[in-house]
């Protein structure tokens, strides 16, 4: 793709990373085929290479409108296009560049800045998400139905092992996740201690940022990162193999530091360590010998969910599907499964429409070969997913733990 920035982007480091990113693209097309929104909307605009082309006219100068950034708004980022795409466009990277920089440029409405900002301000911290959760559980009974089918049902919190072994890895435990899901972090901590690995949680980690990131707070998504470095730096010195992620979501988010960070005279070194270590848990499995593992006969079906940033971003598709299988369950299959289920992050909050069209397509799949479990590996999925299942929705590594007793 020819481009033609204006001098001001070409100076700088956005500007010279967006270009070269552009400049990979032939405009085949290929993209609009597995983006999910331009299937729902047929509108050019609302596909990959359209999008493409807003934030390149952007770059070279023309004036951004509400229209560009609604049209960036629908992207789910999935990344779909880019398992698609057959020249590599890293598309991700270009939308969050694109999407930093219109919204410096085309101002919001105060109730859009506010929403934005809740968002941002609660999500990220387990304190605050408990307590307004805890609300939510207290007012559910006369709150409408679409309200209330978003508040989740919270599982509880059981004892990590207390064992020491040699082997360590830290452990990201989420945000949401260890409010709403603690179960899938003990599972996690319980089958790798059956594998002699002891998981770490650092006390002063947080959030991975990715909340900040996609809602285009740039400075807010870099004092993330670096607490989250300072606080697991004493353990990668010490020698922690692995930064272990069981939610997928921040899976991606982890290996994007290095890129995010790449101009910090201070953390660029440590953020691309903490992209090197970041794995998703079905990858440190995949990595061990479970053959002296006992497992137990399971006589449950499970349709698995890949989210798109395991599948897409991670580029892990068939990975967890493997190991489901060798400790003993039957998959079935599912139409579409490259197909977002329409949580994406915060998407379902400010895109309820497009989130609950892909929702009920995705529940369709999922449910049409009868499974006795939903299983998949991301949080904001799981709990999206359950707002509308008709089984069971549980993250994989918790069918792994009672596989193994």
């Amino acid at each position: 793709m020819q481009t033609n920035f204006t001098e001001a982007f070409l100076k700088t480091a956005q500007g010279i990373e967006a270009e070269s990113i552009l400049r990979t693209c032939v405009h085949c097309g290929f993209c609009t085929a597995t983006c999910p929104t331009y299937q729902l909307l047929g509108d050019e605009l609302d596909s990959p290479r359209g999008r493409i082309y807003l934030i390149k006219q952007v770059l070279e100068g023309h004036e951004a409108t509400t229209k560009t950034r609604s049209h960036l708004d629908r992207c789910l980022t999935c990344r779909s296009c880019e398992t698609t795409c057959p020249s590599g466009v890293r598309y991700g990277r270009l939308v969050d560049i694109g999407r930093e920089i219109v919204e410096q440029n085309v101002p919001r409405t105060a109730l859009e800045n506010s929403s934005r900002y809740l968002l941002r301000q609660i999500i990220p911290y387990p304190k605050r998400f408990a307590a307004l959760l805890k609300l939510g559980q207290i007012f559910k009974p006369v709150l409408p139905l679409a309200l209330k089918n978003k508040i989740p049902k919270v599982q509880k919190s059981r004892d990590w092992p207390a064992q020491t072994q040699q082997r360590k890895m830290l452990v990201l435990e989420g945000c949401a996740q260890q409010v709403v899901t603690a179960q899938t972090n003990s599972a996690t901590a319980t089958v790798l201690n059956k594998l002699g690995i002891q998981l770490i949680s650092a006390a002063k980690a947080s959030c991975c940022g990715a909340v900040s990131h996609h809602l285009s707070a740039a400075e807010e998504t870099k004092r993330f990162i670096r607490q989250n470095i300072d606080a697991w730096w004493p353990f990668i010195t010490a020698g922690a193999e692995a930064i272990v992620i069981t939610a997928s979501g921040c899976g991606v988010m982890l290996k994007d530091y290095a890129d995010i960070m790449q101009d910090d005279t201070e953390y660029a070194d440590k953020a691309r360590r903490v992209s090197e270590l970041a794995k998703d848990i079905s990858e440190i499995i995949k990595g061990e010998d479970l053959s002296d593992l006992k497992t137990t006969p399971q006589s449950s079906s499970v349709s698995f969910h890949s989210p798109c940033t395991l599948q897409h971003g991670l580029r892990l598709n068939g990975l967890v599907e493997s190991i489901l299988q060798q400790v003993g369950y039957k998959l079935k299959y599912v139409d579409d499964s490259h197909l977002c289920c329409g949580s994406a992050g915060t998407y379902s909050i400010l895109q309820p429409e497009l989130s609950n069209q892909l929702l009920a397509n995705k529940i369709t799949a999922l449910e049409n070969n009868q499974p006795d479990i939903i299983a998949t590996a991301n949080i904001g999925c799981q709990m999206h997913l359950d707002t509308k299942a008709t089984v069971p929705v549980k993250h994989w590594i918790e069918l792994v733990e009672q596989a193994l007793t």
